[in-house]
């Protein structure tokens, strides 16, 4: 098994980390380690469940706070090991995993193990499946076989946010519209409908739609509204009697699952419209006491989340939830995925100022 030493730098264990393959279904040489790495630790209590690993203070303290990160990276595609790489003069890691994200389970990792004594509680916790469905995420079956773990005042989920502080999430929501026609012999188009070409306002509509700029408690979040998907079409010489356009919504975390379903109608009005998944967003949460604490110790300025991510979970438990981690975004999943290295000490630097004693 490979060993995970602590006492390195925060770079030095993303790269020990990205060098440890961990795609979705195959994390549990990481979660091994990562238990080996944490087990000995005093001042820890360690809880492993499945591929998930807890590990948390139990001081008494006043407050107690939630760090996360998910352990699991998508399908690698000749980009582990790792390696050192430089941009414009500026030293980078290179990998799958770097940003999404190993180097701020990297920074997680070293605090909990140098933190004996933090000025508030914390429950870490390091899961598996996060890049698949929701079912088998791992922090979702925690929540479900310990919901006892899951009491904090505040959560911080270190998703890729380019070492700023992004409050909350957009909501998610997919749907499938359809139209329907008649069957006939393409030789013979006029005895038949066209279920494709009676698409084509569908595709109009979403066309001219232009997502909304909303407002939610000092920051703002843009939708999206887009079609992701399309099928249709039976055989080269049959005109087809039914279509599906899937769409996905990004809509705002002011708004609920039943009214972002109610706005999909309404744009696909006189249209089938089936609505096949969603997910709540997560309002910032930085109205918190400790929140606004956080912001002052890290010395960022928040941002809205447009991805969904796994602070929504949190905030349905009543937990408010900030990203805050190394890394772009924009190159998660990417095959030239890369974090700078003063992203990582800068965000170990921030979580570190703020948690340790005054």
């Amino acid at each position: 098994m490979p060993a995970l030493d602590l006492s390195a730098t925060s770079a030095d264990l993303t790269r020990a980390i990205c060098d440890i393959p961990s795609v979705s279904d195959d994390e549990t040489t990481l979660a091994d380690a990562i238990q080996a790495a944490v087990a000995p630790l005093a001042h820890l209590e360690v809880i492993r469940d499945g591929d998930t690993i807890v590990a948390r203070t139990d001081a008494g303290k006043a407050q107690r706070v939630i760090i996360a990160g998910h352990i699991d990276t998508v399908p690698i595609n000749g980009n582990v090991p790792s390696r050192d790489i430089q941009i414009d003069g500026h030293p980078h890691i290179w990998g799958r995993g770097t940003v999404d994200m190993k180097s701020g389970l990297a920074v997680q990792l070293k605090l909990a193990a140098e933190l004996a004594d933090p000025r508030v509680d914390i429950t870490w916790m390091w899961y598996d499946h996060e890049e698949v469905d929701a079912q088998r995420n791992g922090l979702n079956v925690l929540s479900q076989h310990r919901p006892d773990l899951f009491t904090g005042d505040f959560a911080i989920l270190g998703e890729p946010s380019n070492g700023q502080v992004e409050g909350g999430c957009n909501g998610t929501l997919r749907a499938v519209v359809r139209t329907h026609g008649v069957r006939a012999h393409s030789a013979r188009a006029w005895i038949g409908e066209n279920a494709i070409h009676a698409a084509a306002p569908v595709l109009a509509r979403l066309a001219e739609y232009r997502p909304r700029d909303v407002a939610v408690e000092g920051l703002v979040y843009r939708e999206g509204l887009n079609a992701v998907h399309i099928s249709g079409g039976v055989a080269g010489n049959v005109i087809p009697d039914e279509c599906a356009v899937e769409v996905n919504y990004r809509f705002a975390p002011n708004h609920g699952i039943e009214q972002a379903a109610a706005h999909v109608r309404n744009v696909f009005e006189g249209f089938e419209v089936e609505v096949t998944d969603a997910a709540a967003g997560a309002r910032p949460g930085l109205d918190a006491p400790l929140a606004q604490e956080f912001l002052a110790a890290v010395g960022a300025e928040a941002r809205p989340k447009y991805g969904w991510t796994d602070v929504a979970r949190f905030s349905a438990l009543g937990i408010p939830a900030v990203n805050y981690g190394p890394g772009d975004a924009l190159l998660a999943h990417h095959d030239e995925e890369r974090v700078p290295i003063a992203q990582i000490e800068d965000v170990e630097r921030g979580l570190r100022a703020w948690l340790s004693p005054s």
